[in-house]
């Protein structure tokens, strides 16, 4: 099971289902609030945890008593919350947020990322600007080390998904209000990878015995599009139990891809 960033959809992960899907059945989720799953229910606010249990109620719903979690930024936190539960089999954690120690932001500060404002108020017209090959690169170098690898119909999939996000601002403050702890808790298979390149998640090592901790060369915030070979080995790698060769809620509607 899949899992993205905030803001992000299930598309960020296109270039990796594929390569996943040749060895194992592969599920992508558009987390609560976000691509076109419902948001939470107004009384439970979109914290980490929260999202986890959001997920592990649709493991329930799909029969499924334990997946290989693969998360990108938030969704390497969620997938991180789901390790110390036992729905996950394994969890590769890609440029995992939650990871700086101690809250970033007081509760109830403002926490409204200007980019995803700037995103909204230019939506109307984003299908047009992904046109141009400079604007995707404007738009995308904050999360992708080589933009330009990323196909026009991707990048306009990708900007606009993050400029309709609803449930952004709620998520963000949820996200920067708190940290993750209780990593001693994991007890599965566990791979921890950073993107060398990445401009806004900096390397940290997690106190987990076994756990593996890999920095992913030439790779931006999102390195599924950066690299993504060595993404499906790093995550298959992890599944298997293996040593990876590179270094360097049930009420919530979901909306998944199968491959």
């Amino acid at each position: 099971m899949l899992l993205h960033g905030i803001g992000g959809e299930l598309c960020v992960w296109e270039p990796v289902l594929d390569r996943l899907a040749q060895s194992m059945d592969v599920i992508a989720v558009d987390l609560p609030g976000f691509g076109r799953s419902a948001a939470l229910p107004d009384e439970a606010a979109p914290t980490p945890v929260a999202l986890a249990h959001a997920v592990a109620g649709l493991l329930d719903e799909l029969g499924l008593a334990s997946v290989h979690l693969a998360g990108n930024s938030l969704g390497g936190w969620v997938s991180l919350e789901l390790g110390k539960t036992r729905r996950a089999r394994s969890v590769t954690a890609l440029c995992p947020a939650g990871l700086w120690g101690a809250p970033l932001r007081r509760r109830g500060a403002s926490t409204r990322g200007g980019v995803q404002r700037i995103a909204r108020t230019l939506r109307p017209v984003l299908p047009l600007l992904m046109l141009s090959s400079r604007a995707r690169r404007v738009a995308l170098a904050h999360v992708v080390a080589h933009p330009d690898r990323v196909p026009r119909s991707a990048a306009r999939r990708m900007v606009t998904s993050y400029a309709r996000a609803a449930a952004y601002d709620a998520t963000n403050e949820a996200m920067l209000s708190s940290h993750f702890t209780g990593a001693e808790l994991i007890k599965v298979p566990l791979t921890v990878a950073f993107g060398e390149l990445d401009r806004l998640i900096r390397p940290v090592r997690l106190g987990v015995p076994g756990a593996r901790t890999v920095v992913l060369s030439g790779c931006g915030h999102i390195p599924m599009w950066d690299e993504p070979e060595t993404v499906t080995e790093l995550i298959l790698a992890t599944a298997s139990g293996s040593s990876p060769a590179v270094f360097g809620a049930s009420s919530t509607d979901w909306a998944a891809g199968r491959s």
